[in-house]
């Protein structure tokens, strides 16, 4: 009797420690991170500033993430490329947006004629969607010593 009630505790203790292996290995936590809104901003497509727009940053340098209209754009300033987010994967929440980093398109909007420049106290980033489409032009603030926030 206290043989069978021993291989009873052994074979649950298995199927417990097998079922929390294998939760932890097909369920990986989504890490959600919060964007804020980078003062002092301006935004410009096609020379003109849109009606709704504002620009996140979060603690990675080099990414910013951009909601023009209802569209979201993710920016990589260092890979000098623009992904558009699903805007149903990102939450408001007052006035910043949380999203996970994680959901990012595999492939990048086709863009051209990528220009990054200071301009006196902002960083200037302008850019052409396709080859012929229209122009976004991004200006964030610099830090006094002239280097880029964000």
């Amino acid at each position: 009797m206290k043989h069978c009630q021993r291989l009873f505790v052994l074979v649950f203790l298995l199927v417990v420690t097998f079922a929390n292996s294998a939760r932890a290995q097909s369920a990986p936590a989504e890490k959600k991170s919060v964007w804020k809104p980078v003062p002092f901003a301006i935004l410009k497509f096609n020379e003109v500033a849109p009606k709704s727009w504002n620009i996140y940053h979060t603690e990675k340098r080099g990414m910013i993430l951009v909601r023009l209209w209802k569209r979201y754009l993710l920016m990589d300033l260092a890979e000098q490329e623009v992904y558009d987010i699903d805007p149903e994967k990102i939450k408001a929440q007052g006035e910043n947006v949380e999203w996970s980093n994680a959901v990012i398109p595999s492939d990048p909007i086709d863009v051209s004629e990528w220009k990054q420049r200071n301009v006196g106290q902002l960083e200037r980033i302008r850019f052409r969607f396709g080859t012929a489409g229209h122009f976004l032009e991004v200006q964030l603030p610099l830090r006094p010593d002239g280097k880029s926030l964000y």
